[in-house]
């Protein structure tokens, strides 16, 4: 920009200044005939003469001692109304939807999630699943383990297997020997089958006769090994983690929920959720699981989706986008452009015609998209600003003002108006100048 032009937007604003304070400072301020805010009447009320601006007190301050306890009102001109764009609706009872939208993640569904570990004390000596990531087939061999305990249980089952098959005599007696044996080879099995020790090792081990030194252990579901703890040669005690195998054809989607639209909500709400993975794939769900406790940080609650994953593309700690409609029903609403919250309570402007609006405070209920439920303060049919309302709570183009004035000694208050509209004129002019764009 350069150096002529500053000089110009200077001057500019000078002169924007000086002119603002020639407004407010009452200079060239005209005597207006239209009765102040708080004289004006409703509507139906018949047009009174003007006052005196000065001798006795104004007919504006009669009419505010008359009129106290009536609701003020604003007065804008419908061609001023045009120009600063104030629309009016209806208020009518209307199906109301919201939508709510938040961020997800895709997680592990933790009743397809299985976890491999070790039943006795041993040694690792080979590794079939050497890194995770791996898809594993249910009954897959994961890993060959060495223990003295298993090496013991198995002894003990091919030697009852041996003394089962030697003569032992006839009668009550041999019967009695039978019996026993195969008591004491079916306990046996059970040992090793609580170790984890597959039903056709087992059948492998009596076949041969002969024991073997390492046991397989193998994978309980088909999945991908998400976690793997162990490693070739470790010793493994009782209880000890060897391998997460998560099955990921159905995942979950678990989205956060903020506390204030909780109560909107409820289990089997249906929900679009889209990834950025999938341009312009959307996938359908319900809400199976809503938490029912409050996370201290964030302030939400989890809400669980489950969805299925077509060809596994679907990857844990993904995020989504999630959009839940709730339907609230039909209710009695506004448009939400139509309220003005000022922090303590809500205010409507209501028309009453003839370019006079009144401020009405009403209660809210629901917000929709679009819209508010109106629990008090509104009927069905009435009319308000649903537009621009904020400018009708401070009309752009005039405001009131108060002098007072002693003529003869006597005390008196004057109102004047002071049309602002000529300034914004002049101010949006200066803007659009040509000469400093």
């Amino acid at each position: 920009m350069t150096k002529s032009k500053r000089l110009i937007i200077l001057a500019a604003g000078i002169f924007a200044a000086l002119l603002a304070g020639l407004y407010l400072s009452g200079w060239g301020l005209r005597d207006s005939k239209v009765t102040p805010p708080a004289a004006v009447k409703q509507p139906d009320s018949a047009a009174q003469a003007p006052h005196a601006s000065h001798g006795s007190p104004p007919e504006a301050e009669q009419a505010a001692e008359k009129t106290q306890g009536e609701a003020p009102v604003v007065e804008i001109p419908p061609e001023k109304q045009q120009l600063i764009g104030i629309k009016k609706v209806s208020v009518e009872t209307r199906a109301l939807q919201r939508v709510i939208r938040t961020v997800g993640k895709i997680e592990v569904d933790e009743r397809r999630l299985k976890t491999v570990n070790a039943k006795v004390e041993g040694w690792i000596e080979r590794l079939h699943v050497d890194f995770a990531g791996r898809y594993v087939q249910k009954g897959e061999p994961l890993a060959e383990l060495y223990s003295p305990e298993l090496v013991a249980t198995q002894q003990e089952l091919v030697n009852l297997l041996k003394w089962k098959k030697t003569p032992s005599g006839s009668g009550a007696t041999g019967e009695m020997i039978q019996r026993d044996a195969e008591a004491l080879i079916e306990g046996a099995r059970q040992r090793l089958r609580r170790f984890d020790i597959p039903e056709a090792q087992i059948r492998e081990i009596e076949q041969a006769g002969a024991v073997r030194r390492t046991l397989t252990i193998a994978s309980p579901v088909s999945g991908y090994v998400i976690q793997k703890m162990a490693l070739q040669g470790m010793r493994v005690m009782p209880g000890e983690k060897l391998f997460d195998i998560a099955d990921l054809s159905v995942v979950w989607v678990v989205a956060d929920i903020y506390e204030y639209e909780l109560p909107n909500l409820k289990v089997g709400d249906t929900a679009t959720i889209r990834l950025s993975y999938f341009p312009g794939r959307e996938f359908r769900s319900m809400i199976d699981y809503l938490s029912p406790t409050l996370s201290g940080e964030t302030r939400t609650a989890k809400a669980r989706f489950t969805i299925p994953n077509e060809g596994g593309r679907l990857k844990p700690q993904m995020f989504a986008s999630v959009e839940i409609v709730v339907d609230l029903g039909k209710k009695l609403a506004v448009p939400a452009d139509a309220v003005i919250e000022t922090g303590t309570r809500a205010i409507v402007y209501v028309d009453r015609g003839d370019g006079y609006f009144e401020p009405r405070e009403v209660a809210l209920g629901a917000r929709a998209e679009g819209f508010r439920e109106v629990l008090k303060g509104l009927k069905a049919g009435d009319q308000v600003a649903a537009s621009a309302a904020f400018l009708v709570l401070k009309p752009p183009c005039h405001f009131w003002r108060r002098f007072p004035s002693a003529p003869g000694g006597r005390s008196t208050i004057t109102y004047h108006r002071v049309d602002v509209l000529p300034f914004l004129q002049v101010c949006t002019r200066l803007w659009m100048c040509p000469c400093i764009s």
